[in-house]
């Protein structure tokens, strides 16, 4: 796989998103990355709302056999999420199992009006019906499932994106 330039799909994805977001729009990252992605998509697309975090540890449904994660994260929502236009942000879309516990999740804080997902990768491999409105890559070949995609940011907030085999 070609290296991948983490700023560059950034900027894809927030032009991919800009037309199609109001000021109203709610940024929800799923922990760790995802948050990232939320926080600079909320400040370059200008979006009044504070971005919400969530920590799908007790939402998946492998829960019971892999256990908690060992690091759990807080899940904040600052907004209203009843009524409210809400777009899940996640680094990498695999599976979708992420994705709809995210969503489960974001439901027992209320019924959104909507929700879209944007992500800066769909590695492939998906096991659940979940796509991504926005995405800025899709690989052509989806990844075996013994490597993964981190993306990672220095002290400065630049993105990279590293490739890992398990």
């Amino acid at each position: 796989m070609q290296k991948l330039d983490a700023e560059a799909l950034f900027q894809t994805l927030v032009e991919q998103m800009r037309p199609h977001v109001t000021p109203d729009t709610a940024l929800v990252g799923i922990h760790t990355g995802g948050v990232w992605l939320a926080e600079r998509l909320q400040q370059a697309l200008g979006l009044k709302h504070p971005t919400g975090s969530i920590d799908v540890s007790f939402y998946r449904d492998d829960f019971g056999s892999k256990g908690l994660h060992p690091q759990p994260k807080r899940t904040e929502i600052p907004f209203d999420v009843e009524g409210a236009h809400v777009i899940i942000v996640d680094d990498v879309l695999y599976t979708g199992r992420t994705t709809r516990a995210a969503i489960n999740e974001l439901f027992d804080f209320g019924r959104p009006a909507g929700v879209d997902l944007a992500v800066l990768v769909d590695r492939g491999g998906r096991e659940l019906p979940i796509a991504a409105r926005y995405c800025a890559l899709t690989l052509p070949q989806p990844l075996p499932a013994s490597q993964s995609l981190q993306l990672e940011t220095d002290a400065a907030g630049v993105f990279t994106l590293r490739l890992i085999d398990a």
